[in-house]
């Protein structure tokens, strides 16, 4: 072997090791926390938000999780913005550093939608330790129509990191109406901090949790090309969304810019929300014992 080809070998064998030792090396190259970890992480406050209209715009949707993989693809318009919701902590439980790096960016838009009936029936089951602590029951449910859809944006410009953004700009929710059949639960009592940034100094709100209204399931958007590891986990990501009412509370508003996150809507219009007090609570729920892998 010759010299040339020796340093040739030892200068290849040191940029592998300096790209494997570099700081945020191993943290980009996570491109999707694991399903179960994050999924039974992700509780999002939500809050009226009329007042806008987005350009017509009709999207193609398909239905991700395996519970609902045999549901058509169907189009819709998006109409009126109804909601924003965010994340947030109950009781001051703070999801894990490696799940709330990616919780915290997990900012929706939702949008009125109209679409065919389901009917179809399922039984709701709770996956955040929070609230299985308190003993909700399982929920025999019927999924109705679909009312709105759901999609991410970044509040104020803030943009999430690059490798958090590469996950986030995916989770796209669409949300059916509810039939719950048997005894409705009894109302409980939660209390919410927010987990976002740019929300940091919000003050936290008591509320209580009634009834459940919408179940929100993943779907993609037809021109979006979502990334395996990512489909991986969002395709878990079903929210239940209940009825919450919040205590007197002197909580003043705030006024705050959204930007489009995903590749589809990306061409859409900034637009402008004022929030104040939540009105319903989005919370992790499995469909039919079908529990989201850990890994």
């Amino acid at each position: 072997m010759s010299r040339r080809s020796v340093l040739r070998g030892f200068a290849v064998l040191a940029s592998l090791v300096l790209v494997t030792t570099l700081p945020g090396a191993a943290t980009a190259a996570q491109a999707a926390p694991p399903p179960l970890p994050f999924v039974s992480q992700l509780d999002l406050s939500c809050y009226r938000a009329e007042g806008y209209k987005p350009p017509p715009t009709a999207v193609t949707l398909k239905h991700l999780n395996p519970v609902l993989a045999d549901l058509p693809v169907e189009t819709v318009k998006l109409g009126e913005r109804q909601q924003f919701c965010v994340p947030v902590a109950k009781n001051g439980v703070i999801p894990p550093p490696g799940i709330l790096d990616f919780v915290r960016w997990v900012d929706l838009s939702c949008y009125r939608i109209e679409g065919g009936a389901r009917n179809v029936p399922l039984t709701l089951s709770q996956l955040n330790p929070v609230v299985q602590r308190l003993g909700i029951q399982d929920a025999p449910v019927t999924m109705l129509s679909p009312e709105q859809l759901c999609v991410p944006v970044a509040k104020n410009g803030v943009l999430p990191p690059p490798e958090i953004l590469s996950f986030v700009r995916h989770i796209d929710l669409e949300c059916y109406a509810l039939r719950v059949l048997g005894i409705p639960g009894r109302p409980f009592p939660l209390t919410l901090g927010h987990l976002n940034p740019v929300l940091a100094d919000r003050p936290k709100a008591e509320v209580q949790v009634g009834n459940a209204r919408q179940l929100c399931v993943p779907v993609s958007k037809r021109g979006d090309e979502i990334p395996r590891e990512v489909l991986n986990t969002v395709q878990w990501l079903d929210l239940a969304k209940y009825d919450v009412r919040t205590g007197p509370s002197v909580i003043g508003p705030v006024t705050l810019k959204l930007t489009h996150l995903n590749p589809v809507l990306a061409g859409l219009p900034s637009e402008q929300v004022t929030i104040t007090e939540p009105t319903q609570l989005g919370l992790p729920v499995a469909k039919n014992g079908k529990i989201p892998p850990r890994e």
